[in-house]
């Protein structure tokens, strides 16, 4: 069974690192929120949330991994017995992702091939949600869709193959080859796009700063919420990765090409986007702020109707965006899926191949119910419910913990500074004990107050304008369910000896 320090490449690392930050989420995410939180104006929130909780978070993450040697749920074991729920917390919320953020790639898959020909037509909403996914109503399963279901299989047995394969021959493998391949695709599209008639007005729109938005505490909120969800802190990721790195490993200096690396990969995804949006709005006649979408209805009904409007090689840039979106999407689910991977063999003692086999193919099984036709309802409730009271509350009791209920900020910094040429000072300990948890509060404050009381939809008072009924069971049943399965889990006596904190 391969163990930790049989990998240990630092360049294989920070490849998994960024390839499980720069994920498919970014690509149509950022451009959108920065758009709608004050344009060029939001980087001075972005840069300030970037240096006071995404790489502070970062740091710690990876100083419990390295420190440790463990995956979550071990890590969060070794630093405190009591503690042990938190890990498999983001074990679970890693695993919850896993499931539909599989199909997402399922539908990019489906879209690479549709580009060839251009087959999603002229009316590319009616496409995705009529021909494509026949999409039935709220709370209904019903049947399999083919055009989803094929994709997705495809997508489960590249990766838990390269999973099988183990950490050194198969993820860093994998990322080494997928994340050139994603920068270099995604460059060839941004080149693209910036040559379109029109492009100028889009980029325009993007950067164009809005200064007067500074004053709103929301848009600083936003800023925090972008950086927390496209860094993959705070459900396990991080942790895991970083228990494989060697025992002289610099901390700090991963975790800035870590950050950087994400954040220039969503300021070129603004770019490329603003781009052919300033292109499609120009075709119309209209202004940017009409075309602006976002979430899947930028990337499978806005760009394929752009595409339809390329001047020539449509299908060609169809297929590269689409395959863009594969690659960021492979690399993150292999990291996603490695988490609760190494959970498994850590608390059962077992196998990897049989870690792979159990937990990637649970997960399998549990992503064929967003290959239904109600598969998108499903999907959009879960992602919400899973991101907003799973990953952005996870951070924030993991950020208080580490801070305030076990004091592991100094223990942490002397770890991190002995190993790193970039020294921790005040700057990590205030961001992480003071900013983060003052932000991250009031971010799940809010958070509380629009779903209890129901600041929504107007006639549901839901999220989505969702039925009670599908909200509860669709949305609370998962988030909550997290947390009670985690706490059964961290009950079951271990079966790994573990007699130090240093490792097995």
């Amino acid at each position: 069974m391969e163990t930790r320090s049989q990998w240990g490449t630092r360049a294989g690392f920070i490849m998994a690192a960024v390839g499980s930050a720069v994920g498919l989420g970014n690509i149509w995410r950022f451009p959108a929120v920065a758009y709608e939180n004050g344009g060029g104006a939001f980087f001075i929130p972005y840069l300030f949330a970037l240096l006071t909780a995404g790489i502070p978070i970062l740091i710690m993450e990876f100083t419990m991994g390295h420190k440790y040697k463990g995956s979550a749920p071990l890590t969060y074991k070794r630093i405190n017995k009591k503690a042990e729920w938190v890990g498999w917390w983001a074990v679970l919320v890693a695993f919850v992702i896993s499931t539909y953020y599989s199909v997402i790639i399922a539908w990019a898959i489906s879209y690479s091939v549709f580009s060839f020909n251009l087959s999603w037509g002229d009316d590319t909403g009616a496409f995705l949600f009529g021909e494509y996914l026949n999409l039935a109503d709220p709370g209904e399963i019903g049947g399999f869709v083919p055009g989803v279901l094929i994709p997705l299989i495809i997508v489960w047995i590249v990766v838990l193959g390269i999973l099988f394969k183990g950490v050194k021959k198969g993820i860093e493998v994998a990322n080494r080859i997928f994340i050139p391949a994603l920068v270099i695709i995604f460059i060839i599209i941004v080149i693209r796009a910036v040559t379109l008639p029109g492009a100028l007005e889009g980029l325009e729109a993007f950067f164009a700063p809005d200064f007067g938005k500074m004053l709103d505490p929301s848009v600083w909120v936003a800023a925090y919420g972008q950086i927390f969800f496209s860094m993959s802190i705070a459900f396990a990721i991080m942790i895991t990765y970083s228990s494989y790195l060697p025992k002289k490993s610099d901390i700090t200096n991963n975790a800035f090409i870590t950050g950087f690396g994400n954040s220039s990969f969503e300021l070129l995804c603004g770019i490329g986007v603003f781009s052919v949006l300033g292109f499609m709005a120009s075709q119309q006649g209209v202004g940017v702020d009409e075309v602006v979408a976002g979430g899947v209805g930028l990337a499978f009904v806005v760009f394929p109707e752009i595409i339809n409007q390329f001047p020539a090689f449509n299908a060609l840039f169809g297929f590269l965006f689409f395959a863009s979106l594969v690659l960021a999407g492979l690399t993150s689910l292999m990291s996603i899926t490695e988490t609760y991977v190494a959970g498994l063999v850590d608390k059962f003692n077992i196998s990897r191949n049989k870690a792979v086999l159990f937990g990637g193919g649970l997960a399998a099984l549990v992503s064929l119910l967003f290959a239904t036709q109600g598969g998108l309802n499903f999907l959009d409730v879960a992602d919400y419910f899973i991101n907003q009271f799973g990953v952005a509350f996870l951070g924030l009791v993991e950020v208080v913990l580490m801070a305030w209920v076990f004091r592991k900020l100094g223990e942490f910094k002397e770890h991190a500074n002995e190993i790193s040429d970039i020294k921790l000072g005040a700057w990590w300990t205030i961001s992480l004990s003071i900013i983060t948890p003052i932000v991250l509060g009031y971010q799940m404050f809010r958070l509380f107050e629009q779903n209890l009381l129901q600041e929504f939809d107007t006639e549901t008072g839901n999220y989505g304008g969702y039925s009670d009924a599908f909200i509860t069971y669709g949305g609370w049943a998962v988030a909550i369910g997290a947390i009670v399965v985690a706490i059964l889990l961290s009950l079951k006596k271990w079966k790994t000896v573990d007699n130090s904190k240093g490792g097995k």
